[in-house]
Order: C-alpha cells, then structure tokens, then sequence
C-alpha cells in the first residue's frame, strides 16, 4: 500500500524559510513523479511544484524562484524547500504522486505565515 507523510510545516514569519519532507513508500519511488500542492481555507488544491523521475522540476509562478522541490531516491523521499516566505503561502501542504493509475496523497502538513 501507498504511504505518503509528510513533515516539516510550522509557523514561520514573513521572509522565513521552512523545508517540507515527504517519505514515501509502497511504490517504487524512483521511477514516480512527484508533487506538492497546497489548499488554503475557502480555495481550491492548487500544484505548486513537480518533479519527474529524471529530476525534471516545474512550479507554480507564484512561488518561482522563492522554492525548490528536489528529491533524494535512496531515501524515497522528496523536498519542498520554501524561501521568502508569504503570508498567501499559509496553507496545508500537500505531498502527492501517481501510481498504477491511482492518486495517492499524504495526510497534509500546515504551513502559517505570520507577524
């Protein structure tokens, strides 16, 4: 069975920095792609970062430049690094991947911007 936790979120003030974790297991994680969405309350999930088998990484624009998704495959995990936090960037994070044609989330780590 798919498993995905994430760690990491917390309170941070405006132009701090969290790192976000997610550990994966069940799937065979070096071949999956991997995302981090976010919901903040009243909207919808939105992607904020991709990253493909290969490395390959793509990102919402409104985080471009202030984060960095990456992933370690010897330890079947993947990273959203977030730099220059905002407060729009308060939400619950999400940890997500494709696997046999099924959508696998993690439980959704927080993340609050604030003074």
């Amino acid at each position: 069975q798919v498993q995905l936790v994430e760690n990491g979120g917390g309170l941070v003030q405006p132009g701090g920095s969290l790192r976000l974790s997610c550990a994966a297991s069940g799937t065979p994680f070096s071949i999956n792609a991997m995302g981090w969405y976010r919901q903040a309350p009243g909207k919808q999930r939105e992607l904020v970062a991709h990253i493909t088998s290969d490395g390959n990484t793509n990102y919402a624009d409104s985080v471009k430049g202030r984060f960095t998704i990456s992933r370690d495959n010897s330890k079947n995990t993947v990273y959203l690094q977030m730099n220059n936090l905002k407060p729009e960037d308060t939400a619950v994070y999400y940890c997500h991947t494709l696997y046999n044609y099924q959508n696998y989330w993690g439980q959704g780590t927080q993340v609050t911007v604030s003074s």
